[in-house]
């Protein structure tokens, strides 16, 4: 007697992991910060290239909130601290701290 599938036949594989769920780390926008940091600072903790950093800013800017990345919760957590540690903006004189950033779960019913 064989152990393989026989043809129509499905396999189901059972787990005991679940599947931990995705998070968004969600930049908010203030007027400490310039269009350059969000981009410099996109670059050093993201490796995200200019392009990128640009529309994450024209984003953040015009919606109030941009997502710079979407992960495990550790991973999302882990950037959050580095965004958080970033620093003054040293091109706005007012520029106290870092900007802030969030998290959020990714799978958020949208109302439609």
């Amino acid at each position: 007697m064989s152990l393989l599938p026989s043809p129509g036949t499905r396999v189901i594989e059972e787990t005991d992991q679940q599947l931990e769920p995705p998070y968004h780390l969600v930049l908010l926008d203030d007027d400490e910060h310039t269009y350059a940091y969000v981009i410099r600072m996109c670059a050093e903790i993201f490796g995200y290239g200019p392009e990128k950093g640009y529309a994450i800013a024209c984003v953040v800017d015009s919606q109030g909130r941009a997502v710079l990345m979407t992960g495990s919760h550790d991973e999302v957590r882990a950037k959050q601290e580095l965004v958080h540690a970033y620093g003054p903006d040293p091109l706005m004189p007012n520029s106290r701290g870092s900007m802030s950033a969030i998290i959020e779960p990714a799978c958020q019913g949208t109302g439609r």
